[in-house]
């Protein structure tokens, strides 16, 4: 018997498209501010109202370029208004904005430029120089646009016909209707180095983008209102900011973009000016925020909530940040291919009245997923796990914003059963929260038994002569695989090896603790601020093992 026909809804067919947040905000929100410390070295300010005329601007501006639909436009920009525009002007006129790590290496960044097929290159004036290294390896891209006024572009640049962002804007109407076309199509293209091989694209859609920033912005997740003064840390080339340029602009909130300036006194400075309520950035920033804060002994004054994502956030970080500056830290997980947000770590009503050192394992934990981000994790054969807090297994995601296949089929099938594959590890406990516990390719393999290496960097982090530290498993002869603690000793602390493996006594079994410390200046880090243990491990494949 042939199932009934569904009765259809009578609803409106609107399709869901990244210019609806901008004209939504403009026409709602005008008069709220976006500030910007810019690489010229000044604040600007205006409202979402001038944002929307200055990106009909740009709309317009790309079309005089020959930018049609589909065509990819690239950014290499720190946060600020500018790249803002490029937000909403590229993938608002149905071109795709491709944002750019320029923390890469040209190579890279060549690579990168090449793959996606770029036409326009808009970027900083600061970048000149990389970009001058990349331009002759590139063999797409037809116009170099610097996000500046002509006198801020230097003279006798190797790239002929240098355009100026200013003179391009000042050239074009602000007269623009932003075409309606399927929800479907690309709306941006970000880049991933996580990857095995060369970088992969993620290429999202303006439904997915859209979905994403309803999701992120729920009081469980990011929780923006138009009450706050948001300013993303995470850069604008990283994850599209983790969503803020959309669920900001749909939230109403006061944005405020730090641009190059990252420092500790820098962003401090800024939050008080400009009574940020709201920040999101990866803990590397935040170690630097902090220990500016704590070594002068200021205080926030309006400062109150943050997402930390990127990696795992120490819980020695969140105390500090929670017990002695007062500001509440949601944990986050995601990745580049999920848009990135996939989880988000708030309190349930009933854990509210549990002791303060339980609320605090709760929110050490990556958290609930977002509606919309269905997840589970599974033993090696692929055999689904309880959620019960304690099976650890490889973490699988699918979802309306997580990728089905990279950009260009890149790396083949990728999903396993209509599922994404993470390369996490993780727990999920009954309540739903989930816990990564390492990489799948970090993961300490010891006597058939596996060894988070992000607990014990949690537990050595957690030691006050500790300033930063990495566990990696070093090959062993009996064992497989034995954790070595590389670490970072706060400036002007004594530490021994003995004394720091004595810290971790009773704190976990006792194969779990360290066979080795080897003490260092610095730790290796990437394009996004994470730890690179691939070269810790390149490091100290030969090391030898005290123990």
């Amino acid at each position: 018997m042939l199932p009934m026909s569904p009765v259809v809804g009578r609803m409106m067919e609107v399709p869901l498209l990244v210019s609806n947040i901008l004209a939504f905000a403009e026409r709602n929100f005008g008069a709220v501010e976006i500030v910007s410390r810019r690489v010229e070295g000044d604040v600007h300010r205006y409202t979402y109202r001038e944002l929307g005329g200055r990106t009909r601007r740009l709309a317009n501006a790309l079309g005089g370029l020959g930018i049609a639909m589909g065509d990819r436009v690239a950014t290499l920009a720190w946060n600020g208004y500018r790249h803002l525009e490029a937000y909403y002007g590229v993938s608002g006129s149905g071109a795709v904005l491709h944002t750019v790590n320029p923390r890469l290496h040209a190579e890279q960044i060549a690579y990168i430029l090449n793959h996606a097929e770029d036409k326009v290159l808009l970027f900083d004036a600061c970048f000149l120089p990389l970009v001058e290294a990349v331009a002759p390896l590139c063999t797409t891209v037809e116009h170099w646009v610097v996000l500046a006024g002509r006198e801020h572009i230097p003279a006798g640049s190797s790239i002929p016909n240098l355009l100026s962002y200013e003179e391009l804007l000042a050239a074009a109407s602000d007269q623009y209707e932003w075409p309606q076309f399927d929800e479907r199509s690309a709306a941006s293209l970000c880049y991933t180095s996580g990857t095995t091989g060369n970088p992969k694209g993620a290429l999202y859609s303006h439904r997915s983008t859209i979905l994403h920033a309803y999701a992120s912005a729920l009081p469980n997740a990011l929780n923006v209102s138009a009450t706050d003064t948001v300013l993303p840390v995470v850069p604008m080339f990283h994850v599209n900011a983790w969503g803020i340029p959309y669920s900001g602009l749909l939230s109403g909130a006061k944005l405020v973009f730090p641009g190059p300036q990252l420092d500790g006194k820098s962003l401090y400075e800024l939050f008080e000016a400009e009574g940020v309520t709201f920040s999101a950035g990866v803990p590397t920033v935040w170690l630097g925020l902090i220990n500016y804060v704590l070594q002068n002994g200021v205080k926030f004054s309006t400062f109150r909530r943050t997402v930390i994502g990127g990696s795992a956030c120490p819980p020695a970080m969140m105390a500090a940040l929670i017990d002695k500056l007062g500001v509440e830290v949601c944990h986050a997980w995601g990745m580049t291919e999920m848009s990135p947000v996939g989880t988000t770590g708030v309190l349930m009503a009933k854990h509210l009245q549990l002791p303060p050192q339980e609320q605090r394992a709760i929110l050490q934990k990556q958290g609930h997923a977002l509606f919309g981000c269905d997840m589970k994790i599974v033993d090696d054969l692929g055999e689904e796990l309880p959620w019960d807090g304690a099976s650890a297994g490889h973490l699988l995601v699918r979802g309306p914003w997580i990728i089905s296949s990279y950009f260009k089929q890149e790396g083949g099938e990728v999903l396993e059963d209509g599922w994404f594959p993470t390369g996490d590890v993780a727990t999920i406990d009954p309540d739903g929260y989930m816990q990564i516990t390492d990489r799948s390719k970090d993961v300490i393999k010891s006597g058939g038994e596996w060894i988070g290496s992000i607990d014990l960097e949690n537990i050595a982090m957690a030691h006050p002569a500790v300033l930063q530290a990495a566990c990696i498993g070093i090959a062993h002869p009996k064992w497989d695989e034995r954790p070595l603690l590389v670490v970072v000793k706060r400036p002007g602390m004594d530490l021994s090896k003995d004394e720091l493996l004595r810290w971790f006594e009773g704190k976990v079994a006792k194969f779990w603790i360290p066979d080795d410390v080897v003490f260092t200046d610095a730790l290796p880090t990437g394009a996004t601020g994470k730890i690179q243990k691939n070269r810790l491990r390149e490091q100290f494949h030969s090391h030898a093992l005290s123990s």
